[in-house]
């Protein structure tokens, strides 16, 4: 009784005090549009599955399950076609340059997204209502664990019937599966009442799991040990429990399958499925070399024929592993007919990427911005959800997060970049009483693709190297020359360059020396003043101030080459005159001091200059030129360039060890002297004080003898960059990173791996299930370390196109209406207005932030001049169900000799 009445007591203090952080709060019952019935909510993943190569059409189970009995998205994509970045994405709803998960080991669960997104995944904000979740770890006696779970299992449904929850927090949620390439499986993941992990990468047989953050390995026995099967009936085991203890609560469950990721070991029964597996073989496939693409597909030819047999076997692998998902699929959805929880969940089927098998020459992978590695099936089945339509809308993995936690009742946090996709599913919403008319429903058509990122930018003082691109040199030396700043004959103030038009009528740009932005000072205007001395320019109290008038003007740059004619007549007449360097030198034996044992150095007169000091000799006064140079007591250089020593030097072999042992000793000295110089000259300049220095040259790192003038304004095509501790410190780790690297494929003896390329090699050890590979190994290169992109892709009921900016300077542009497998760059038929304004959209995207910014639409009333103004509805078109094939036959040759 007292129990009974501190829940009751607990209840009303909660309800009176709920709280819920900004962004995410519970909706109100009208706004919601829900069924009081809670529905369960199961998201299936694949690895690597593709939608352009015809992998769905091997799956006729699951086409019969979600295509005819829900809706399927025909333009669903993936914002990077990589596993890590796109898994993260779906997690957190977020674009790459939003979460920073770049590549699928650059900060792929690391401590930085374990602190900083891992705890806004869509599990968490599941919790996020206030109310305890999670597994129990009392130690009372097993009553007591009951009536305590009990107890609160009570007040967690109280609470979510009292507020109206569709999946309130005290509702189970599991996953299973694959989960992020860099996963190590010493921890759950924040949101999860139920664990069961793979670690590290995708594997089918001889794994590791961590089970609720416990670590057990499985080994190669078939069924127990297969991925598939097990993830499978775990979660089946899960949900069939969850609904017999509590059969109102709903349950959130993940099945992240490994296939049909490699190494594509397949189930035995499903060995000999698809022996004439072709359908990878698009327009697009061997189409190679690509002169009008970026680096890596300019690099790759066509395929050998071992490699055309390798994608053949690849693909007949990858539709194998496909077959026992298809299996997983029928057994979930028979367990929820048996449950009666059909009807009342929501079942969504997608893949983190697409895949790539011979296209344009690459052997296989994904990480290309093409439609092959960023279109993904898109299923979803559920209450109110309209069955066998195919919906034309735009949908990304970014939309996974905001749909979930719409469908448990929740708001989409600001910080997520995708939007729920309910809006577009539901068919019996009611509508607003007090609504006169329904506002046309807003959808994107337009999304960011983008891959990578720069690393080492700046590290080695200079950018990543420009590709040629279509769009020629002049045409943006054209656009510049049309800004103002490069129109005038150096007259601005501070103008460093002008455009200038040739006898041919090309426009150049020229360097401004001594007009009006050059060196010299013009009346109302300053001189450049270097960025060092910029940063002495303050204002404050007790700070430098230079006086730009005051200032004196640079030297002009020396034109003349390094290694000029007289300079090297000078370097080749240095041996017969090192006398010359002596000038103030005396030839009397007291002029010399002996520079071993404490010798005294010697100083220069008053009027020498340092250059007339060698350090071997005594100062003296002035002299006429010496007829020779005694280098020690015994021994003289004469103006000849012949040594010639005392008669006493070479009487005997010990007088001649003892004056070469002093020699040596003496030059042992002055290495050491000039050791400890140098170390004393090097603390020097990193102790150098700060000071006001406002006519600052700086030495060319690799000509050392040109001095060049430190300006604000450099060449509009180049950009510099600064030294820094830590920029040399990046430089460093790189060069440390490519050793490593280096010895490591000298130690395995890999000559396939090349520097900049990622390449693979394949053999007959690397399948371990039928069917076999046995024409021996191979090496294939699949991307490059400068394949780093943004893209805009666009698709409305006029334009379907890719706009792609490499991180190089290339720019590729496809019209899919008239281009369905992207052949030819049809950049260079763009005008230049419309690049332009592709190229502001392009910006706009990769800088947003939050929903309302990442999902371009025409707002009411329009934006002038806008960079998404034009951006058309969709209406949803009622598409015919598509019915199963009658026999294999239909489906074309490939599937000869197979029913699935």
């Amino acid at each position: 009784m007292a129990g009974q009445l501190l829940l009751l007591m607990f209840v009303s203090v909660t309800l009176g005090h709920a709280h819920f952080p900004p962004g995410h709060r519970l909706k109100p019952r009208l706004q919601r549009d829900r069924r009081n019935i809670r529905p369960n909510i199961v998201l299936i993943l694949t690895d690597d599955q593709d939608q352009e190569l015809g992998s769905m059409q091997a799956m006729n189970k699951t086409r019969r399950i979600m295509e005819e009995g829900g809706t399927s998205f025909s333009n669903a994509f993936v914002t990077t076609p990589m596993c890590c970045p796109s898994r993260s994405s779906m997690l957190t709803g977020k674009y790459v340059h939003n979460h920073n998960t770049y590549t699928n080991n650059e900060n792929c669960s690391s401590p930085s997204w374990q602190r900083q997104h891992e705890p806004r995944s869509f599990g968490v904000y599941l919790n996020s209502t206030g109310y305890r979740t999670g597994t129990h770890t009392h130690t009372h006696t097993h009553r007591f664990k009951i009536t305590n779970e009990y107890y609160l299992h009570l007040l967690c449904v109280c609470v979510c019937v009292c507020l109206r929850v569709s999946v309130c927090a005290c509702a189970p949620k599991a996953f299973f599966g694959k989960y992020l390439n860099e996963y190590n499986g010493s921890y759950v993941p924040p949101g999860w009442r139920e664990w069961l992990g793979l670690v590290k990468n995708s594997r089918f047989y001889n794994y590791t799991l961590s089970r609720n953050g416990v670590r057990e390995k499985h080994g190669a026995e078939y069924p127990q040990d297969y991925f598939t099967d097990l993830i499978t009936s775990e979660s089946i085991r899960y949900f069939r429990s969850s609904k017999r203890l509590y059969p109102h609560r709903p349950v959130m469950m993940v099945l992240s399958h490994a296939a049909p990721h490699g190494p594509e070991d397949s189930a035995p029964q499903y060995s000999t499925a698809f022996p004439n597996a072709s359908q990878h073989i698009t327009p697009s496939y061997n189409y190679a070399p690509n002169q009008d693409k970026h680096w890596i597909m300019r690099y790759t030819g066509p395929m050998r024929p071992v490699h055309m047999e390798f994608t053949n076997m690849l693909q007949r692998k990858r539709l194998q592993t496909l077959l026992s998902v298809d299996d997983s699929v029928e057994q979930l959805y028979n367990m929820l007919v048996e449950t009666g929880e059909v009807e009342n969940t929501y079942i969504i089927y997608t893949s983190d990427h697409g895949y790539h098998i011979g296209q344009f020459g690459l052997v296989k992978g994904k990480s290309m911005p093409y439609e092959f590695d960023i279109r993904v099936p898109f299923f979803i089945r559920g209450p109110n959800v309209e069955q066998g339509t195919i919906n034309p809308h735009v949908v990304l993995n970014i939309d996974l997060a905001p749909t979930i936690l719409d469908i448990a009742g929740l708001d989409t946090p600001a910080d997520m970049d995708g939007k729920s996709i309910l809006s577009l599913l539901e068919t019996d919403k009611p509508a607003n009483s007090f609504q006169v008319t329904k506002k046309p429903m807003v959808w994107r058509d337009s999304f960011l693709v983008e891959r990578g990122k720069l690393l080492h930018q700046l590290v080695e003082r200079k950018e990543v190297s420009q590709e040629e691109n279509s769009l020629p040199k002049y045409q943006r030396v054209k656009d510049l020359c049309q800004r103002a700043e490069y129109q005038t004959p150096c007259q601005q103030s501070g103008q460093k360059w002008r455009c200038v038009e040739d006898a041919t009528g090309k426009l150049r740009l020229f360097k401004c020396k001594h007009e009006g932005g050059g060196a010299n000072v013009v009346a109302g205007r300053q001189p450049p003043i270097s960025v060092k001395s910029q940063l002495y320019r303050r204002d404050a109290k007790g700070g430098c101030d230079c006086d730009s008038r005051n200032l004196r003007p640079p030297r002009p740059f020396n034109k003349k080459p390094f290694f000029y004619k007289k300079k090297v007549k000078a370097l080749k007449s240095y041996s017969r005159n090192r006398y010359s360097r002596s000038v103030a030198m005396t030839n009397s034996d007291s002029g010399n001091h002996t520079l071993g044992g404490g010798a005294e150095w010697p100083q220069p007169t008053g009027n020498g200059t340092e250059d007339e000091f060698s350090g071997m000799g005594g100062a003296t006064v002035g002299v006429a030129t010496p007829t020779s140079h005694k280098v020690t007591h015994r021994c003289s250089i004469l103006p000849n360039t012949t040594v010639k020593c005392d008669t006493g030097v070479y009487q005997t072999l010990q007088a001649w060890k003892d004056h070469k042992l002093h020699i040596d000793h003496e030059i042992e000295t002055l290495q050491t002297k000039i050791k400890n110089l140098k170390e004393v000259r090097g603390h020097l300049k990193k102790a150098r004080p700060l000071q006001c220095d406002c006519n600052k040259y700086l030495y060319k790192s690799k000509l050392k003898n040109k001095l060049r003038y430190r300006g604000v304004g450099g060449h509009p095509f180049r950009k510099g960059g600064t030294r820094d501790k830590k920029a040399w410190l990046l430089k460093e780790q790189k060069r440390r990173k490519k050793m490593r690297k280096i010895i490591k494929r000298i130690r395995n003896n890999d000559t396939c791996s090349m520097p900049g390329l990622t390449c693979f090699t394949h053999d007959n050890q690397h399948w371990h299930t039928a069917p076999y590979w046995t024409l021996g190994s191979f090496c294939a290169c699949t991307s490059a370390n400068n394949n780093t992109y943004w893209c805009l892709r666009t698709i409305n009921e006029t334009h379907n196109f890719l706009f792609c900016e490499f991180a190089t300077g290339f720019l590729e542009f496809f019209d899919l209406n008239t281009d369905p497998y992207q052949l030819m760059n049809a950049v260079s038929s763009l005008d230049q207005t419309v690049l332009h304004q592709l190229h502001v959209q392009l910006m706009e995207l990769r800088a947003c932030r939050g929903h309302k910014q990442c999902n371009p639409r025409t707002q009411a009333g329009g934006r002038e001049h806008g960079s998404f103004d034009d951006y058309r509805l969709f209406e949803k078109r009622k598409w015919p169900r598509i019915k199963k094939p009658l026999s294999s036959r239909t489906l074309g040759p490939i599937w000869d000799g197979w029913k699935g």
